[in-house]
């Protein structure tokens, strides 16, 4: 239940007993103080958080040994499958790591969320070590899952005894001190037949535990550069549509542009087309350049943790992957502010052509206030001469009515000259007169 440090290569250290698992450190606790509360009386998720500090350990071995690194694509179902055919024993299947033994090789396994790792330590005896194929154990278990292989190194470490960098038959070598010049790695990137990046690591000062977690960084490097890469494609896809989508907005400016630029109805159709593909366009990659920029920035991080350092007149390693790997990020991120500023101008348009349709719609409110206006106008002239035509022929009835009245009087015998009936109609027909003025009036009013 102990797993002690790896000697020094150069230099003698003492051996230290380190506790390696969440069993051990809980029965020391518990031996400790029994009275002490448990966790199953503390937050449910008290465990898991803290544990998390531990999640993704390195793997510890003393050189000389070969490393083989795999990393495929796939969600939770693959992995599973490919670990039940390499573990042995069973595992947790909600484990995000674990460290097993095949065929007598420490093999470390992690999942991530787009893919999978598998981390094979082969020990040798001996320095002479030379490039070699992926043991026959691995290789019959992972042939299967070769289509979705996205990464493969091999390293292979070793002392300075006896070191000759030209047998391992790199062309053109990036060199690197690492770990304060603790360590030295040279590699000239170059995919070998069977689909493997080599590294040659050479470990001068480091003990175990140094040199797993330099080489983890050396591995985590090609894997996160090959992930964030991903995009690459998507990207060049992506610019060739938004060329597309360029001619098109243009066009659509142009026509919104004019006075007379057509239907507007239309326009909108067309505008609202081009918002929707972009808007499509934008769901379908939004996920992979976010992916693309968190995998970089793993990527810088790890090549700082390197701490390098120049060997002789040899161009450093993270010279090397930033120079060619810095304008993919680049190209994937311009492709990506692109994206959004045609999203934005789009949108934009959009906005201007409702608001000229607002303006001409207010305009035509305007046009048609005028006509009733006019209109209103027209009518309560025609109502008042009514009024006025209304008036007089009451006027000229009720004088005849009056006349009668004045001649039905003679017939009665009653003797009443002209100029009296005269004086006494001429007030009631002006006051019959008023009151049906009033009364129009108030209607009117109503």
């Amino acid at each position: 239940m102990t797993r002690e440090f790896g000697h020094l290569s150069h230099q003698q250290q003492p051996s230290i007993t380190v506790l390696n698992t969440a069993s051990e450190w809980a029965l020391i606790a518990s031996a400790k103080n029994k009275n002490q509360p448990g966790l199953n009386s503390m937050h449910p998720q008290r465990q898991t958080l803290h544990n998390e500090l531990h999640a993704r350990p390195s793997l510890y071995f003393d050189e000389p040994a070969h490393v083989f690194h795999l990393a495929f694509l796939g969600g939770e179902q693959a992995c599973n499958t490919l670990l039940q055919d390499c573990c042995p024993a069973t595992f947790d299947l909600s484990a995000a790591q674990g460290i097993t033994q095949l065929d007598g090789h420490a093999l470390k396994w992690e999942r991530h969320a787009e893919f999978f790792t598998l981390t094979l330590v082969v020990t040798s005896s001996s320095d002479d070590l030379s490039w070699t194929s992926l043991p026959e154990v691995l290789a019959q278990k992972v042939e299967a899952y070769l289509p979705q292989l996205i990464n493969s190194v091999q390293i292979v470490v070793r002392g300075e005894a006896g070191l000759d960098i030209a047998g391992y038959g790199f062309k053109d070598p990036c060199g690197s001190c690492v770990g304060g010049g603790d360590a030295v790695v040279w590699s000239d990137f170059r995919l070998c037949e069977d689909g493997s990046n080599h590294l040659l690591f050479i470990n001068r000062r480091l003990n175990a535990y140094r040199q797993g977690r330099m080489i983890r960084r050396l591995l985590e490097i090609e894997t996160y550069r090959m992930m964030a890469s991903l995009s690459l494609t998507t990207a060049k896809t992506l610019s060739a549509q938004l060329d597309g989508f360029d001619k098109t907005l243009v066009t659509l400016s142009e026509r919104n542009a004019h006075a007379n630029g057509g239907n507007a109805k239309a326009l909108l159709a067309d505008i609202s087309n081009l918002s929707a593909q972009v808007v499509s366009s934008t769901a379908k990659t939004r996920h992979r350049f976010s992916a693309t920029q968190a995998y970089a920035q793993l990527v810088y991080e790890r090549l700082g943790e390197l701490r390098e350092s120049h060997v002789g007149d040899c161009q450093r390693l993270g010279v090397f992957i930033e120079r060619r790997f810095k304008p993919t990020v680049r190209y994937c991120t311009a492709t990506e502010q692109r994206l959004e500023h045609l999203a934005e101008s789009v949108a934009n348009l959009g906005d201007l052509l409702q608001a000229r349709v607002q303006v001409e719609m207010e305009e035509q409110n305007s046009e048609i206030l005028k006509s009733l206006n006019a209109r209103a106008d027209a009518q309560i002239k025609i109502q008042r001469a009514v009024e006025g035509l209304s008036i007089i022929a009451i006027t000229y009835y009720l004088l005849n009515l009056l006349k009668l009245g004045y001649s039905g009087l003679h017939l009665l015998g009653v003797d009443i000259s002209p100029r009296e009936a005269m004086l006494a109609m001429t007030p009631l027909a002006i006051a019959i007169l008023a009151l049906i003025v009033m009364r129009i009036r108030k209607v009117k009013g109503h």
